[in-house]
């Protein structure tokens, strides 16, 4: 009989985690680069507006093809910027929703101007801990997956051969 209930209680919480999948699906966020997907864990219970913008530019097919315009060894690499110098954005500015999280390596966080209400679009992700960013810029995901591809993205203030996204998609979106 014992072997029965634990049986049950395994299907049970097998049945309950792939849930749990399912609905982080809607907030996960793949980005596929020349190397490889990266797949980025959104964090909605952090930046709500930002995760609710990211979703909405990717939906549009906004990031496909944007180049990592700034790209520093040892610290991070950033894109989302139509224009690909840095200076442009896509959808209105964001309230900054700052937090605890720490910029540790292979987090996500919104690029902005000296303006803490001015993230739009531009994002970047730590090739390595910055914790001098924390509290001053907005966290809104990780990467849980390709942080090798990351880092062979192209480096250089603008990179000479910039690398590029290839397609950014949020995985409830895929069909695997």
């Amino acid at each position: 009989m014992r072997w029965i209930a634990s049986v049950v209680a395994t299907l049970v919480f097998l049945m309950v985690a792939s849930e749990g999948q399912a609905m982080d699906r809607e907030n996960t966020l793949y980005i596929q680069l020349k190397d490889g997907r990266v797949v980025i864990e959104m964090r909605p219970d952090l930046a709500p507006k930002h995760v609710a913008q990211i979703k909405k530019l990717a939906r549009e097919g906004k990031y496909d093809g944007v180049v990592f315009h700034r790209v520093i060894d040892g610290f991070m690499a950033q894109t989302g910027d139509p224009s690909g110098t840095g200076s442009g954005g896509m959808g209105d500015p964001l309230p900054a929703e700052f937090s605890k999280e720490p910029h540790v390596r292979g987090v996500a966080s919104m690029a902005r101007t000296n303006d803490p209400n001015s993230a739009r679009s531009q994002f970047f992700i730590c090739l390595a801990d910055a914790k001098f960013l924390d509290g001053k810029y907005t966290v809104w995901g990780k990467v849980t997956s390709g942080m090798e591809f990351v880092d062979k993205i192209a480096k250089g203030e603008p990179p000479r051969t910039p690398d590029k996204m290839i397609s950014v998609k949020v995985a409830a979106d895929v069909k695997e």
